[in-house]
């Protein structure tokens, strides 16, 4: 009897030691290119829909793409976002694909030449957006395409990132159908964007959710309030009575610029799928 126990728990005590082995929690992929636009190696973290690996091959998925999507930016929370919102219980936003595009010189990339002298001094290394967005839309997107997406696509991007989807808003509107601008960084440059003409505007239905929080003075040399030039920039989307163009401005007073943007990008899929669970 001795033996029988001492052999059972022998047993009992190998399963509990095997069934405690650690298992990598696997969210995504991550994927290098070599960018001809920016002469540089880049990565992008790449989130599949669980759906995506069964064997249905017929079915399609929209792309989030996400600027801050390193590991260490913005990509692993607002994945979780969007799994959150896809389980089919609450049905508020479809399966999709997310793409973070990690930063290497972010300053660089998301903002556009600035006349403001003190700018140019502070952040030399300024004014490659047109690059950047060359970038997205010649090479991420047509790598992405690789796998199943659909024609939908969402572009997500706070402070610096939210400079950067507004001037692919006003130069290129067709790139994306949802635009998902938290804390727009339009400071830059004293606020020009503000005031540059509209090279085209969107020729099909296009949503826009504009988020800003408690947020105050920018940093830029002329004064400036960050939730102003939300507003501002609302106002001048809305001026351009487009029938095609929806959007939603968001104030969220108990937020900050540090704060703001799990909870916006919540928000904005509300907003931008009023009727999905119902």
């Amino acid at each position: 009897m001795r033996v029988l126990i001492i052999f059972l728990l022998l047993i009992s005590g190998s399963a509990y030691v095997h069934a405690q082995g650690p298992k990598p929690i696997i969210l995504g992929e991550t994927h290098e290119l070599q960018s001809v636009q920016l002469s540089e190696k880049r990565t992008l973290n790449i989130y599949l829909p669980e759906s995506y690996s069964r064997t249905d091959t017929t079915i399609s998925y929209p792309v989030i793409y996400l600027l801050d999507g390193g590991l260490d930016e913005d990509f692993i929370h607002v994945v979780g976002l969007v799994q959150f919102n896809s389980f089919s219980w609450i049905n508020r936003v479809p399966e999709s694909i997310v793409v973070g595009i990690t930063n290497t010189d972010r300053k660089r990339d998301m903002t556009y030449p600035t006349t403001v002298k003190g700018d140019k001094q502070k952040y030399p290394t300024t004014g490659g957006s047109e690059k950047f967005i060359a970038f997205i839309e010649k090479e991420v997107i047509p790598y992405v395409s690789k796998f199943r997406t659909n024609k939908s696509k969402t572009i997500i991007g706070e402070s610096l990132g939210g400079l950067l989807v507004t001037e692919i808003l006003f130069t290129k509107p067709g790139l994306f159908d949802k635009y998902i601008i938290i804390s727009p960084s339009i400071w830059w440059d004293n606020g020009s964007l503000l005031k540059k003409p509209i090279k085209t505007q969107a020729q099909s239905k296009t949503d826009i959710y504009i988020a800003v929080g408690k947020e105050g003075l920018t940093p830029g040399e002329e004064p400036r309030v960050m939730e102003v030039d939300a507003n501002l920039l609302y106002d001048k989307i809305q001026s351009f009575q487009n029938k095609n163009i929806k959007v939603y401005f968001d104030y969220l007073p108990e937020e900050t610029h540090a704060t703001i943007a799990h909870q916006a990008v919540f928000n904005a899929f509300k907003k931008l799928y009023p009727t999905a669970g119902k």
